[in-house]
Parts: C-alpha cells; sequence; structure tokens
C-alpha cells in the first residue's frame, strides 16, 4: 500500500485535536555495524481534547508492536496507525524496525571506502521522522523530545540537547540526552559513529564539530574557520534578534553521503563534501560560511518559532537564506556576500521566475508532496532577494524591530505569515497588506527599462509594478573606467515613475544599482550594444553583477547571442576585483560557451574563455580557479601540457585535467588507476568514476549510466559531478539511448526522498542528443510523477528548452 502524504486538512484537525506533551524515543543502533536496522521505541504522551475523538498517529517503519493506554493498535499499512476512543490524556507507545538504511527515508547508513567505519545520520525535513519512529510529523505539533540512543561502543552520538549522560551497558554504551525545547519532530536529529571530534568555548557556547576519522586531517584544517564563522553568526543573531541562542551547545556534524546541510537545533547536519579535499577557493569558503550561517539562522526562524503549515516554508527557507547574506556582510569577512548571491542563486531565481514553474512565495500547500516541491530557486534566492527588499522598503532599523517582536511574542510555537507582516507592520508604522499581496502571493518578475526625453528621465514598468525601493545610479566615463556620479532611490507605485537628480551627461544609467529588488532590467535599445560594452568598465562588483544579471537574462529570454553575453562576462572577469564572484563568472562563461552557443561558435567561445582563464592563473590569488577552470574549456593540446605543468602535486588539478582528456578521447585508464591509489581522498573513487563518464566509449556510458542512474551507487552529493561530464558536448550518437533511459525512469525518481529525487531528476536530464520534441515528451511523461520529480522536471526542461533556441543559429 501506498504511503499516504498529510494534508493540510487533516494536519489542522490533529492540531485542533491534540497537544503533544513530550516524546521519548529510545532508539537501537546496534545493529548497524554490520546488519541495517535502526531498532525504535516511540512513546508519545498528549492530550485529546474531545474525549472519545479518533485520529492518527505517523509511522512509515515497520512497526513490531503499539499500543495506546495499554490496548493494542493495528497499523493500516500506509503510513498511519488509526488511534481510536483517546481519552483526555493518552500514552502511545510503538515499537518500530526501520531496515532500508541505505536507500530509504528519513535514515542513512554510509560505510567509509577508506577505512570500512560505518556512520549513521538523520533527516527529516518535511515529514522523514515517520519513517523511523511513530509520531506526529506536521511542523505546528512541537513538544519536547527525550532521546535514549544505545550505540556501538565506539561511536559518538549527537542530538538537539545539551550534554548526555553515557553508560556502559552490555558490550554497548548508552546515550541519555537532556529533554530538548518544544520542537518540530523534523527539527530533531541523531547522529552516530565513530567521529574525529573537536571542541571549542566561544563566548560561552560549547562549539564542536564532528566528521568521519578518514577526513580528519582535513577538519583539522578548516576548524579554526569554521570555529571563527560559528562565533561571528551566533553573536550577529543574538544582537539583530535581541534573543541569544538559549542553549549552550552547538554541534555541526559532516556526514558521508548527504545532501546539502539541515537545521536541527543545536546540532546541524552537513554533507562532508563541504570539507574540501583540495584548498578551498575563496567562493568556496564563501560557500561555507553562508550555509553555516544559513542553517544557523533557522535556529530562530524554523526552530524558535515554527511555521504552522507547509504554506510558510518561505518563512524558514527565505528568511534563512536573506538572513546568511545579511550576517556575513556586516559580521564576517565575507563582505561581498550579496554580490555573491547575485552571480549566482539570484540569477537563477530569475529564469525559474519567468518559466513553468513560477509560482508566488507564499501559495496554498494541498499535502507535504506538493510542500516538497517549492525547495526551490523561488522560495530560496527569490524569496531572500524581496526579504532584502522589505528591509529597504521599511528600513533596517525598524525592520530589525519587527523581527525582535515577532520572536518575542512567538518562540516556541508557531506562527504564520500573518503574524511576521504584523510585527513588521507595526514595527515600520505602515501597512504592508499590498506589499504582501503584490510580493508574496503573485508569481512573476517585474521589469524595467529607462526613457530619455532630453534631461528628463523616466523609469518604465512593463506592467503593473509591485510597490518597491529601488535606486538608478548614473556613471560617468573616467579614462578606461567608469565613475559614479549620482545614485537616487526611487519609490515605485506605478508603471511610470520620473527620476529626478541624475545628470544629464552621464554616460551609463543603471537600473537596480546597489541591487535592492528582484527585478530584471533592460538597457535603451539606442545604447544597447554600448551597454554591454560598459558592463566591465563599472566600478564595484555589485555594480558588474547588476549589468551582468540583465546581460545573462537577455540570453535567457533570446534577446542576446550566447556570443554577446560570452564575450561581455569574459571582459568582466578580466576586470573583477571580487572574489566573491570571479569563480561564478568563469562557470557562467564556461556554460555559455558550452550549453548555449550554435555549433558553429562553440569552439571559439570556449578558446576564448580558455584564454581568459591563463590570463588569470597569472595572480597568485586567483591561479586555482583559472587553472580549474581552464581544465573545463582547454581546447589544444598546449592548453592541456601547461595546465598539467602548472597543476604540480595538486591531485584536484590533475584529476580535472583527466577529465578533459577523457572527453576528447585520451588513453587515461593508466593515469587514472595511478592518480587513484596516490590520492588520499576517501571519495577518490568518484573522481574516477568521473573521467570514465568523460570518456566518448559506448561501454563505458553503460557503466557509468548504470552506477549512477539504476544502482544509485554514486553519493548523492556526487551525482551532479559525474552527470554533467557524463552528458558532454560532441557526444550525442552515444548519448542518444540514454535520452530514452531517462524518460523510462521518471516514474522512479522520486525514491529515497525529496533531495534524491530533485537530484537525480534535474542532474539527469539530457541537456544534449534532443530536440524541442523530447523536451514536450518529458513533459507529459513527468504528469504522472511525484510533485518535486514534476516540478524539477519542468524547471530543468525550460532552461535546456532556451539553451536550444540559442544554440539555432540565425539566418
Amino acid at each position: 500500500m501506498e504511503i499516504r502524504s498529510l494534508t493540510r486538512t487533516e494536519a489542522e484537525r490533529r492540531a485542533a485535536l491534540v497537544t503533544v506533551e513530550r516524546y521519548d524515543v529510545d532508539v537501537d543502533l546496534t545493529d548497524l555495524p554490520e546488519g541495517p536496522e535502526v531498532r525504535c521505541v516511540s512513546t508519545v504522551t498528549f492530550d485529546c481534547h474531545e474525549p472519545g475523538a479518533e485520529t492518527f498517529v505517523d509511522c512509515a517503519a515497520q512497526v513490531r508492536s503499539a499500543t495506546l493506554n495499554g490496548k493494542p493498535l493495528t497499523p493500516t499499512g500506509d503510513g498511519r496507525i488509526p488511534l481510536p476512543d483517546l481519552t483526555e490524556r493518552n500514552v502511545l507507545r510503538v515499537e518500530s524496525v526501520q531496515a532500508d538504511t541505505t536507500t530509504g527515508q528519513g535514515v542513512h547508513k554510509a560505510t567509509d571506502p577508506a577505512d570500512g567505519e560505518v556512520y549513521v545520520w538523520m533527516s527529516f525535513e518535511p515529514d522523514e521522522a515517520r519513517f523511523v519512529w511513530a509520531c506526529f510529523d506536521q511542523p505546528d505539533l512541537k513538544a519536547p523530545h527525550a532521546f535514549t540512543v544505545t550505540a556501538p561502543p565506539a561511536w559518538t552520538v549527537t542530538s538537539n540537547s545539551g550534554d548526555p549522560r553515557v553508560e556502559e551497558v552490555e558490550g554497548a554504551r548508552r546515550w541519555t540526552f537532556p529533554d530538548t525545547p518544544p520542537l518540530s519532530v523534523y527539527n530533531t536529529v541523531i547522529n552516530a559513529g565513530p567521529f574525529h571530534e573537536i571542541r571549542r568555548e566561544v563566548d560561552g557556547h560549547d562549539l564542536g564539530l564532528l566528521t568521519r576519522r578518514s577526513l580528519a586531517a582535513i577538519l583539522d584544517r578548516d576548524a579554526d574557520e569554521i570555529f571563527t564563522l560559528t562565533g561571528q553568526g551566533l553573536a550577529f543573531f543574538a544582537e539583530a534578534f535581541a534573543m541569544p541562542f538559549p542553549q549552550r551547545k552547538y554541534d555541526q556534524v559532516f556526514v558521508p553521503e548527504f545532501g546539502g546541510a539541515m537545521e536541527n537545533y543545536g546540532c546541524v547536519t552537513w554533507s562532508d563534501v563541504f570539507l574540501r579535499r583540495a584548498t578551498p577557493t575563496p567562493a568556496e569558503s564563501e560557500l561555507l560560511a553562508k550555509v553555516l550561517l544559513h542553517e544557523m539562522a533557522h535556529m530562530w526562524f524554523g526552530n524558535i518559532v515554527t511555521m504552522r503549515w507547509w504554506d510558510d516554508l518561505w518563512l524558514n527557507e527565505a528568511f534563512a537564506e536573506f538572513a546568511c547574506h545579511w550576517a556575513a556582510e556586516r559580521a564576517t569577512r565575507f563582505t561581498d556576500a550579496w554580490a555573491g548571491h547575485l552571480a549566482g542563486d539570484k540569477l537563477r531565481a530569475y529564469l525559474s521566475d519567468q518559466g513553468p514553474v513560477s509560482h508566488p512565495i507564499h501559495q496554498p500547500i494541498h499535502d507535504v508532496a506538493q510542500a516538497a516541491s517549492i525547495f526551490d530557486n523561488i522560495t530560496y534566492p527569490k524569496g531572500a532577494s524581496v526579504l532584502q527588499q522589505l528591509m529597504t522598503y521599511v528600513g533596517e532599523e525598524r525592520f530589525r524591530a519587527g523581527m525582535t517582536a515577532y520572536f518575542a511574542r512567538h518562540a516556541w510555537g508557531s506562527a504564520t505569515l500573518q503574524d511576521l507582516v504584523d510585527a513588521l507592520s507595526e514595527a515600520g508604522g505602515r501597512d504592508l497588506d499590498t506589499w504582501r499581496t503584490t510580493w508574496l502571493e503573485t508569481a512573476g518578475t517585474d521589469r524595467f527599462s529607462l526613457e530619455r526625453d532630453g534631461d528628463t528621465v523616466t523609469l518604465v514598468a512593463a506592467g503593473t509594478p509591485r510597490p518597491q525601493v529601488l535606486a538608478v545610479g548614473a556613471y560617468g566615463r573616467n579614462g578606461e573606467t567608469l565613475e559614479r556620479t549620482a545614485l537616487v532611490r526611487v519609490g515605485v507605485t506605478r508603471t511610470r515613475t520620473p527620476v529626478t537628480g541624475l545628470p544629464p551627461e552621464a554616460d551609463v544609467l543603471l537600473i537596480n544599482d546597489d541591487d535592492l529588488t528582484f527585478a530584471t532590467t533592460r538597457p535603451d535599445p539606442t545604447t544597447r550594444d554600448a551597454f554591454f560594452r560598459a558592463a566591465a568598465s563599472l566600478p564595484t562588483a555589485i555594480s558588474r553583477g547588476v549589468a551582468t544579471a540583465t546581460v545573462w537574462d537577455m540570453l535567457t529570454t533570446g534577446e542576446a547571442t550566447a556570443a554577446e553575453a560570452g564575450r561581455c562576462i569574459t571582459a568582466v572577469l578580466a576586470a573583477e576585483t571580487s572574489d566573491a564572484v570571479i569563480e561564478p563568472y568563469l562557470t557562467l562563461a564556461a556554460d555559455i560557451a558550452e550549453l548555449w552557443a550554435p555549433p558553429g561558435e562553440r569552439a571559439g567561445l570556449t578558446a576564448e574563455v580558455a584564454a581568459a582563464c591563463r590570463r588569470l592563473a597569472a595572480d597568485p590569488g586567483r591561479r586555482r580557479i583559472a587553472l580549474r577552470g581552464l581544465a573545463r574549456t582547454a581546447t589544444d593540446p598546449d592548453d592541456l601540457a601547461w595546465l598539467r605543468e602548472q597543476a604540480g602535486d595538486d591531485v584536484d588539478l590533475h584529476w580535472r585535467a583527466l577529465v578533459r582528456e577523457a572527453e576528447r578521447g585520451g588513453d587515461v585508464s593508466s593515469e587514472t588507476a595511478r592518480l587513484l591509489e596516490r590520492d588520499p581522498d576517501p571519495d577518490a573513487w568518484v573522481r574516477a568514476l568521473t573521467v570514465r563518464a568523460a570518456l566518448p566509449d559506448p561501454a563505458a556510458k553503460a557503466e557509468v549510466w548504470q552506477k549512477l542512474a539504476v544502482d544509485r551507487a554514486v553519493p548523492v552529493n556526487s551525482v551532479a559531478q559525474v552527470a554533467t561530464v557524463f552528458w558532454r558536448t560532441d557526444q550525442d550518437a552515444l548519448l542518444t539511448p540514454y535520452t530514452q533511459r531517462y524518460l523510462d525512469a521518471i516514474p522512479h525518481l522520486h525514491q529515497g526522498g525529496m533531495i534524491p529525487a530533485m537530484v537525480f531528476a534535474r542532474q539527469l536530464f539530457p541537456p544534449r542528443a534532443i530536440g524541442p520534441s523530447y523536451i514536450e515528451q518529458a513533459r507529459l511523461a513527468s504528469r504522472e510523477a511525484a510533485p518535486v520529480v514534476r516540478n524539477t522536471l519542468l524547471e530543468r526542461s525550460d532552461e535546456v528548452s532556451r539553451m536550444l533556441h540559442s544554440r539555432t543559429p540565425t539566418t
């Protein structure tokens, strides 16, 4: 029987009926070193406001026994256990087993290929706790949780709360954790294994970092940076929200085969890919900082105050994404964090918001399956940008006051969008109902242009714009560069808005200067070509980023060619001074050459990017980034030979060079074997598989597809690395059979939970060896797929469709 997804109506009825007093959960992990089973006993104490009524508890694990107030219960087989004839006070006890700990949901067992050690992690968002133990798996039924975990004696166990009592018991150890504060079940966690652990006291907090033993040297290398960022983040948010993090202990656990990071209260779980095997680049260091601060912001927005239902998912994710950039810029060394946001995630949000999966930031969510489909570019980067605009709109001081009131009012409870709007309206002294309706409940992206008539400048919206505040910058030529001569903030309420205070002699007028809002822009048609040439001459990372975003958006809508966009961005690279954006721009330029350019122009544009990489490599601070870019774009043997010479002892660069040589048909088998032997990375086998994926060889393609898409042997956090190389340029004849295999796989892509579903649906979608008719086939095939698969596929298919259009030579 199919596991049922909780509907909003069911959740509202259950929340009206039930108040959960506490969870006592006993977890046995002692089978895992050799076997697959996690055994749990979940005891739920709860009140019923209508004695005699009935409801259900969620449990998608195998139920061994279940009793309610001492009476036996029978599961229905659909992930639920009916709870009949409730009394005013109730005690539910359920014994369950989850044996699918390799490909199942909620809990995962990973074996380190380096030493055979076993690690286990749990991750429950949105509703995967039910796959491990019995619970009321909805966000608003919060309660204290008391975890008792029995684990092998050499293992360390982490959970949400404080310092556990540890006892020796019959060849194992039992970890008894103090009660958590009231938490949603999806915010709870247990991680366990023979971890390498580092602890440090910072400003009264006991901070812990843990990872598998084979990565101990990497964690030791990065520990100072991570501890510094953690201390800076805790101090910033404590001051910004007038509420210090209320628990002394704060752990961060880096685990294998995990996708992304998860904000479990007091115990954040990370994918250990964030522990870079090579020395991190500036962009990789900034990403770690932003993810760390994103998950930390959830301690307040998501854990202390939790959304009532999943239609307010944006209250968690958009706010955390906004807050991580805010904190990075104000409290850490990553002062160009917003520029990095604009160069990466915001460009993806602009594209998504103009495609078939565009949706309001806040929208009705029928059930949890639908909720899993909106962990996307609208909820995250667009939501973050909209909140940045909201802070601009009401003013930062009033924004802070509103957030302080919101947290004070709703701490340890649940809240809705209206609660947040009310708090910000009161603090800001202005009605935000229109702002809420147009920004949060209306899909799509505003677009602005300027009209000049003599000395008069008018900001013109394409359609009715949202109320917002944005800036127009005026720039004048000073030799080879542009200097800002004026910046005018404009309050937009209608289609045409006069802009006063701009000097009439300005050479460039830049709409949305300082990137204060979420809107696309267009240059005046008469200055279009000059705008493309001027982008590299603008004086700051943000101003260049705003111009680059315009050029990128024009490429995706067919208003600029790949050659125009690629050369503009390559020119920006040559002038760029901010480490936050150089790596994203190199990736963007290479993507344009490889994926957007017509076949006849691809080699030339790729060679231009490669030449830019060789120039950048002369700067010691950008050398590693440039050589990585060259490994992707090298177009002749001289480039590859020079790259190998420059790589020296850098194993990471040698792997990248091998991928490029493999793609070009080189015999790399013996060198791959030698490099695999000398690479200390426990996951180096994935690098070797990536080299094989690039080969223009039918047997290699078949082997890689089997491991990647059928066996799912590649860790979810490495799927993109292998799949991107699998779908290589100029291998269409080899790749054509796999386009059909993707269509055949669509009904099964949801298996394993939300993160694998998103990763496989996107990364396996073919960007090559297809035409427009294939896009329609894929969209038709997705109609019966799980919502998360369908939305991911539709978003990716729209992007690829735009690529196909751009690749078609104009006549």
